[in-house]
């Protein structure tokens, strides 16, 4: 943008030229800056944030920007948005990561901290105590799991924390979905972007696998 003197000089000039007023002919040398789309950068459309919590991303934003939320952590931000304005929790945290996302405290698939995560999921025709025993057994996750996969704990067929073999942390949940059964995963704390895209990969090809060797 040109500075004072010379935007004055730059507006009388342009008057002159096109005998527009001198709002007018400012309009069109001054660019407007442009407002953030807070939608994208957060991930979550206007609609369904407003519909579920009340309020757009930009009275979220204004609002937490009020609080300082910037200087929160994420646990910390994401107790304040509970506690004040009673968000469900899913929404409490989707609202947390929203705004973090918007003010550059994290990229999308990343944490607060710079490491990555995965999220995946597969429906898949079976009953659930066969998806379970598929990802529980190790000589079954072998049929269709080409890496090691440590499992640490377990609740039948309900959830399970493993250990993928570089140490990084998986979390697999499960799900009835009538007839069928969905399992759904996390591999959490992944150093890189390219280790997360390399993953994300890699379980969705897996998990393509496995739908295919329980329904063949």
């Amino acid at each position: 943008m040109p500075k004072q003197k010379d935007l004055k000089r730059l507006v009388r000039a342009r008057m002159q030229k096109t005998g527009e007023s001198y709002t007018t002919a400012r309009l069109h040398l001054v660019k407007p800056i442009e407002k953030p789309d807070y939608a994208k950068l957060a991930g979550m459309s206007d609609e369904k944030v407003k519909a579920a919590t009340g309020c757009t991303w930009e009275r979220w934003v204004k609002a937490l920007d009020y609080h300082k939320a910037t200087a929160m952590s994420h646990r910390d931000l994401a107790r304040f948005i509970r506690e004040k304005y009673k968000t469900p929790n899913w929404w409490t945290q989707t609202v947390a990561v929203g705004y973090e996302r918007i003010r550059g405290l994290r990229e999308r698939g990343s944490r607060r901290g710079g490491d990555w995560h995965v999220s995946k999921s597969k429906t898949i025709a079976v009953p659930m105590a066969t998806l379970f025993a598929a990802f529980r057994d190790a000589k079954q996750r072998a049929k269709w799991l080409d890496g090691s996969l440590t499992v640490r704990t377990a609740t039948p067929q309900k959830s399970m924390r493993a250990r993928w073999e570089d140490g990084t942390p998986v979390d697999i949940g499960f799900y009835a979905r009538g007839a069928k059964s969905q399992v759904a995963l996390q591999h959490r704390k992944l150093p890189t972007k390219a280790d997360a895209d390399r993953m994300r990969a890699y379980w969705s090809a897996r998990l393509e696998a496995l739908a295919s060797l329980l329904t063949a």
